[in-house]
């Protein structure tokens, strides 16, 4: 795939000719349509491939359940309109400036699983809360562990997050207090969007992940912490993750990512057949999560315990269906190293180490106005970096709660 385009490409942006992530926008003088990234324009699908009715909609969903080969069809010739420039005059007139659309939530969400493959992640988790013990459940090296969300809070980067309110845990013989969130933390994730459906009562091998996984999007997958520690036992989380995760809203196509795919970290316990993932489908990305325009974490997914691939085949081991717009997510990412922790609860630990701003604030948890950003990049052919814009969100307070 050659790197030049005639579309103008600033250096460092992150989509390029080899980027090229699809979404929906909303044109100053018409109705929302679905779009492929280029620099700092937005290309008009159904325009540029001939008025296709696929993509003169305000959803993805359409193509996403045409399949592989459909999309690898449509990305071929995306790239030929936009790097040859004998189509410059015709894909031209299809081209709109980014900064004069609308960016709107890029597919209709079916299901919404969130997993927990990051065993750095898990494990400090596991020496907060449970000191003195294993820091990783007995079952957490076997399985990708997950819990089904709730899709229709899903929403696209740059929506404000209502400060939740809910119960909290109690003081000792006393009745659960109730009121906002003085926990409120973030979690960066990456998400997966599924195109290709699958029936009832089968299985989706790993082998089989590029079949049905259409791309990947960046998560922030906000998490009310002390909400959650009253009501975590014994199902697992509810209302501390369901008033709200944000989803950018560019997806990256697989095909995009041949060169940042790796080998996952060597096992330590040996596999069921199922989870046996012998394609490589651990991916090289490096996220940045940034508060209030501030570095404060530089996560690396290559670190991840479980692939999206393994996910994908434990979330279907069981005879579960796969829909067109069915959504997974990565659970929070963290390396090994304390700059790599992917969210607030690990960056404080717990805290009771606050992150300190350079206007000389701290920060525990989330105050209101707030406004976090989550970015990544990842390798690209011959030595390039691809991106994937960006996902953010500004905490706002919520009502009276009565």
């Amino acid at each position: 795939m050659t790197s030049a385009s005639w579309v103008p490409v600033p250096e460092g942006s992150p989509f390029t000719p080899h980027t090229l992530p699809y979404g929906v926008f909303a044109p100053e003088d018409g109705a929302p349509r679905v779009g492929v990234a280029i620099g700092d324009h937005v290309l008009d699908l159904a325009r540029a491939l001939g008025d296709d009715d696929t993509f003169a909609r305000p959803s993805l969903n359409t193509f996403l359940a045409q399949g592989r080969s459909r999309w690898q069809e449509v990305r071929a010739r995306v790239t030929e309109l936009l790097t040859d420039s004998a189509h410059r005059a015709a894909v031209e007139p299809a081209l709109h400036r980014a900064d004069r659309v609308g960016l709107l939530m890029p597919f209709e969400p079916a299901d919404y699983v969130d997993f927990y493959a990051s065993e750095h992640h898990a494990a400090n988790i596991g020496r907060m809360l449970r000191p003195g013990q294993e820091p990783l459940t007995p079952q957490w090296k076997h399985l990708p562990i997950g819990y089904h969300g709730r899709s229709g809070t899903l929403v696209v980067s740059g929506t404000d997050v209502v400060r939740p309110w809910g119960q909290t845990r109690p003081a000792e013989g006393g009745a659960p207090p109730f009121g906002p969130s003085a926990r409120l933390d973030i979690e960066a994730e990456v998400g997966f969007v599924v195109g290709t459906p699958s029936a009832r009562g089968t299985r989706v091998g790993v082998g089989d992940f590029a079949d049905h996984v259409f791309g990947v999007c960046l998560v922030n997958d906000w998490s009310a912490r002390d909400l959650q520690a009253w009501e975590y036992v014994p199902l697992g989380p509810f209302l501390a993750k369901s008033f709200a995760t944000s989803v950018s809203p560019w997806i990256v196509p697989l095909d995009a990512l041949e060169a940042a795919r790796t080998a996952p970290p060597e096992r330590t316990e040996e596999l069921r057949p199922y989870l046996r993932d012998g394609e490589d489908w651990g991916l090289d990305l490096a996220l940045e999560v940034r508060l209030n325009g501030e570095v404060v974490s530089r996560p690396s997914f290559t670190s991840m315990y479980w692939t999206p691939a393994q996910m994908l085949a434990h979330l279907t081991v069981n005879g579960a269906s796969l829909r067109t717009g069915d959504f997974y997510a990565s659970g929070t990412v963290s390396g090994p190293d304390a700059h790599e922790r992917g969210c607030l609860m690990e960056l404080t630990w717990n805290g009771q180490e606050p992150v300190t701003l350079s206007d000389g604030s701290t920060r525990t948890f989330l105050q209101d106005g707030d406004e976090v950003v989550i970015s990544a990049t990842a390798p690209g052919p011959d030595g390039s970096r691809i991106g994937f814009g960006e996902v953010r969100g500004r905490i706002v307070a919520g009502g009276d709660g009565s």
